[in-house]
């Protein structure tokens, strides 16, 4: 009888952090899912922002068709890219980033856009949702390394294929967002 009840209380036991693991793996994938989603609201706004931006630097920079067009192509792009496909969005958006910089170099490089109220407005907002999506990664990718973490430790990486453990990536820009842009006129 006693052994009867020791397997009970060990099975008993083994239940109870097989639901802890369980819950601790649902935990963190909704933590990641709900960053996530914070970065996707400030994306709609940016991308909300864009066509504004590019219709004030048009009237300035009328000759700079092509650096206007590859923003709006990268804006349509990373609008195309489900936003459930965590890594795809990733890489369009920082492929929009670097076509982002070269407008503003544009701005630098005409003194009257530099001066229009408009676009002094835009770039301003634009700002402000850069530094929103800033803090989002960085958010994003702590509950990311939480996640990973935890299901590449002990006791996650026992469980974690038996719970459908979901690996995901951080949000790092590419090497050649980096870079400073260039902005030739000849």
């Amino acid at each position: 009888m006693s052994i009867v009840l020791l397997l009970i209380g060990v099975l008993v036991v083994i239940v109870f952090l097989l639901v802890i693991v369980f819950n601790r793996f649902v935990k963190n994938r909704n933590v990641v899912k709900d960053a996530w989603s914070n970065i996707d609201v400030a994306l709609k706004r940016r991308y909300d922002l864009i066509p504004n931006l590019v219709e004030t630097v048009k009237g300035y920079a009328a000759h700079e068709k092509t650096t206007l067009e590859s923003v709006i192509n990268a804006r349509n792009a990373a609008m195309a890219v489900p936003s459930d496909d965590i890594n795809a969005k990733i890489k369009a958006e920082n492929q929009l980033q670097q076509t982002l910089r070269s407008i503003f170099a544009l701005g630098e490089a005409y003194p009257d856009l530099k001066a229009n109220a408009g676009f002094l407005d835009l770039q301003q907002k634009l700002n402000e949702i850069e530094e929103n999506l800033e803090r989002s990664r960085r958010y994003y990718n702590g509950t990311v390394r939480e996640n990973n973490t935890y299901g590449e430790s002990f006791p996650g990486v026992l469980f974690a294929g038996m719970f459908s453990y979901q690996h995901f990536e951080y949000f790092e820009t590419e090497e050649a967002s980096r870079e400073n842009v260039k902005v030739s006129f000849n």
